[in-house]
């Protein structure tokens, strides 16, 4: 039975990321949480976009904007649209790619996205799909979403933190176990054979690999 979350779950997440907590996430889920408890490195997720990323890109729960910052682009004239709830983290990440051609639009995964259909080669919904609420058979709805805005032949991409059917160490078990109950985390349900069934019953293309207890997946809008 799918586990339906209230608009109360929805929010309570997006509470965690203010301009201060925002100054330090590099260096807490860069530096620590993802190489230490999730055991995947940011050269493996920069690899993830240096593969898939777009001229016209549209990234999804956007956090400090690291990877972004990071990647090489395909273009000189680079065009890159922030989505997110958080009105801190589309202000930070716009600040920090100002370089860019920003745009910035508030939405919520769970619903269709403020966005003109197939506007988009790209679309990443990185780090993120573990902070929504509910199970995949509730939250896979977001790659509909992301999907409606990619343009035939584009890419959806990203990568998300497992509970069940991946190696999770004790380590990661205690933290997995506290960011749920102070629901900056909601996958305490998530595993991988639900991923699989998701990203297949919309994609006919797509790749999935595993890194410690971190799906990366990668995906042909058709």
């Amino acid at each position: 039975m799918a586990i339906i979350p209230t608009i109360e779950d929805v929010v309570a997440g997006q509470k965690s990321y203010t301009p201060f907590t925002l100054s330090f996430y590099d260096l807490t889920v860069y530096g620590v949480t993802c190489p230490l408890l999730w055991k995947v490195s940011r050269h493996e997720l920069l690899k993830l976009y240096n593969r898939n990323i777009s001229a016209e890109h549209l990234d999804i729960g956007v956090g400090s904007g690291y990877l972004l910052s990071k990647c090489t682009m395909p273009s000189a004239n680079q065009r890159i649209t922030l989505l997110d709830m958080n009105p801190h983290c589309l202000s930070h990440v716009s600040r920090r790619l100002s370089r860019y051609r920003i745009s910035t639009a508030q939405g919520n995964v769970l619903e269709p996205f403020p966005l003109p259909e197939r506007s988009h080669g790209s679309a990443a919904l990185n780090l993120m799909l573990h902070c929504v609420p509910g199970d995949f058979a509730h939250k896979g709805v977001a790659f509909d979403h992301a999907a409606a805005c990619v343009r035939p032949g584009g890419k959806i991409f990203g990568s998300t933190v497992l509970s069940q059917g991946v190696p999770v160490t004790k380590a990661a078990r205690l933290a997995l176990d506290r960011l749920n109950a102070g629901r900056d985390f909601n996958n305490r349900h998530d595993n991988l054979h639900d991923l699989r069934h998701e990203l297949s019953a919309r994609f006919s293309t797509f790749t999935l690999t595993v890194h410690g207890c971190t799906a990366l997946f990668e995906a042909t809008v058709e």
